[in-house]
């Protein structure tokens, strides 16, 4: 019998295969809603892996950690094709049109420099003097900024 532990890592798995496995040209199939939604969803996952790395890394459990890691930084390079032009607006978005407003490759530059950091503390979160702060560093600071700038007050 399986845990609840791997049914879940096999259902978030299969949730980022489906997401992964859509290539831009099926994006224009998509509808504003789907992409929106989707976007949501991966955020949402994003915060939920975040939360569960902190844990994984406080007690030590850097294997697991590090997995997470690099699942998080893979969906950050994912959302990249989630913000194209016609998803400005509608189904309780929480963009800011400051991404697509002369901002588009700022917004981009921390996705991927999100993806960037999550490699990056994967690598180092076990050799850290401080567990902490590297995680603020390297996982919690880039969500603060993303936010700040370009995500609706909730």
């Amino acid at each position: 019998m399986m845990s609840k532990y791997s049914i879940n890592i096999f259902k978030y798995i299969f949730f980022i295969a489906a997401l992964t496995s859509i290539t831009l040209p099926a994006y224009s199939e998509l509808s504003v809603e789907e992409i929106i939604k989707g976007r949501k969803a991966l955020f949402s996952k994003n915060y939920s892996t975040a939360k569960k790395v902190q844990t994984f890394a406080s007690k030590g459990d850097f294997v697991k950690a590090s997995s997470l890691m690099k699942e998080m930084s893979e969906n950050y390079l994912t959302l990249l094709e989630y913000f194209p032009d016609n998803t400005k607006e509608g189904f309780k978005t929480e963009a800011l049109p400051s991404i697509w407003e002369n901002n588009k490759d700022e917004f981009n530059s921390l996705m991927k420099k999100s993806s960037t950091d999550m490699i990056e503390l994967a690598k180092v979160i076990e050799s850290s003097d401080d567990v902490r702060a590297s995680l603020q560093k390297f996982m919690w600071s880039n969500c603060k900024a993303c936010h700040s700038k370009f995500r609706a007050p909730h």
